[in-house]
């Protein structure tokens, strides 16, 4: 297998990446195809692809912030089964992450990420691919070390609509940090620099906010 990082949406490996995505995630959670231009030149962030026989059999999309030492997982798509391809991602992306640190002289604090909770939602096939199908994904995140923080969480629509989607947990992967606690203003700075590229936000986003101001810590707690 091959990794191989997408730098543009002309590239017909990111046509065969965002087909594999549709097919796998629901409308609301998957940005237009045009509006990707911009995002996928920016040089702290990674859009990649696993390539076997010219088939791109996954994808996995990360972005490093220099100035809250964070990273975010976007999304991780396994396309086939029994490949290994879960691990092969995950290996060349922690690598590629701690090396980006690295160069801004720091020591990667962590990886934020969104899980679905299987036990809220039950109606995504996550194109019929078990090891995406949300228990598996659970826990195997759970055993990478991935802890969700404790409050009720949404985020805007990916279609821009003002809608809120639920079903998901926040969650952090620790690397440097330590402890079972999260500062709250950290959650906050990067939750509105994450979603700052989506204007029309509901008000359950608003409402979360607001009450994430009202605390100086946030609990990890298992998933």
């Amino acid at each position: 297998m091959k990794y191989v990082r997408i730098t543009s949406i002309d590239d017909p490996l990111f046509a065969k990446m965002y087909e594999l995505l549709k097919t796998v995630f629901p409308e609301e959670e998957v940005l237009e195809f045009e509006l990707w231009k911009e995002p996928l030149q920016d040089q702290n962030l990674r859009v990649c692809v696993a390539i076997l026989d010219d088939n791109v059999v996954g994808a996995t999309e990360y972005r490093y912030y220099p100035d809250m030492n964070v990273a975010m997982t976007d999304f991780t798509i396994i396309g086939k089964e029994g490949l290994g391809i879960g691990r092969f991602l995950m290996e060349h992306r922690e690598k590629d992450l701690l090396g980006m640190a690295a160069k801004h002289g720091n020591e990667l604090l962590g990886m934020f990420a969104e899980i679905y909770d299987p036990y809220r939602v039950q109606d995504h096939s996550f194109g019929g691919i078990k090891p995406m199908d949300p228990y598996v994904r659970r826990e195997v995140l759970s055993h990478i070390g991935y802890r969700k923080l404790n409050f009720p969480y949404v985020h805007p629509s990916w279609k821009n609509d003002g809608e809120a989607v639920s079903a998901l947990d926040f969650c952090f992967l620790s690397y440097s940090h330590k402890g079972d606690t999260l500062p709250a203003d950290l959650i906050i700075r990067f939750l509105q620099t994450y979603y700052a590229i989506l204007p029309n936000k509901s008000d359950a986003w608003h409402d979360m906010i607001e009450n994430l101001k009202t605390k100086t810590e946030v609990e990890l707690l298992p998933i």
